[in-house]
């Protein structure tokens, strides 16, 4: 029963599924905006607005911010110094409240359910190597993931909402993009995977948030993995 669920869910064309992370699998927005808002004040030497960080932060490469933040091009020994300053604190606030430093409800049963039926899925997150191996460290993602597939900031290409991170992911699982399903958070991921020829693109969006993707067009949007219209494509209409 189970099995005729998931493949009215994949409409009978979808071969394979691509994960952002942050925001998605593990829900640590509010994490990463105070480790930003603490170095990213201490950097730029200013407050940083929501508006920028829905822009300028979610779902963009380190790279990408903080030349954003310092208002000039980095070398990127720069960016990897400064980055792992940021990374630094992100990883302390992580660990110090265990409460929320969990894979978002729902998130290991549905990955049991992909493994368990031979089902394709990688991550394509723009975190860099240091917090990827965390992750994989502290929520166990060798139980699921093949770590080779995984595709992160490593600095040979564009960040979101450019299609490069996209792309490769459906090349690690060697799936057309147009035959995968994305789930992301962010804005500037949705349009990373529609300029990569996304066709099925899932918005993973806790109830407090809903409203920010509710009028985009032909965009599913869920609360959490544990929801039964996950497995109904029809309700997420």
């Amino acid at each position: 029963k189970i099995k005729n669920i998931i493949d009215k869910f994949l409409g009978g064309k979808m071969k394979g599924i691509i994960f952002d992370f942050n925001g998605t699998l593990f829900w640590d927005s509010e994490i990463q905006e105070n480790a930003w808002k603490t170095f990213g004040t201490k950097l730029s030497g200013r407050n940083i607005t929501d508006e920028e960080f829905n822009t300028y932060f979610h779902g963009r490469t380190n790279k990408d911010t903080l030349e954003y933040l310092t208002e000039r091009v980095l070398t990127d020994k720069e960016v990897n110094e400064l980055a792992q300053q940021k990374e630094s604190i992100y990883r302390d606030l992580c660990k110090s409240d265990l409460n929320k430093f969990k894979l978002a409800p729902g998130v290991e049963r549905y990955l049991d359910y992909l493994k368990e039926n031979n089902i394709p899925f990688t991550i394509a997150t723009a975190s860099e190597i240091n917090n990827v191996n965390f992750f994989i460290k502290e929520f166990q993602l060798d139980k699921w993931f093949d770590i080779s597939k995984i595709v992160y900031d490593d600095g040979t290409f564009r960040g979101k909402p450019e299609p490069d991170i996209y792309l490769k992911a459906s090349e690690a699982l060697n799936i057309q993009p147009d035959n995968c399903i994305v789930f992301e958070d962010a804005s500037s991921g949705i349009k990373s995977a529609k300029s990569a020829g996304v066709k099925e693109i899932i918005a993973v969006v806790p109830e407090g948030r809903r409203n920010i993707f509710e009028n985009q067009p032909n965009l599913k949007i869920i609360s959490a993995f544990d929801d039964i219209r996950l497995y109904d494509v029809e309700k997420y209409k």
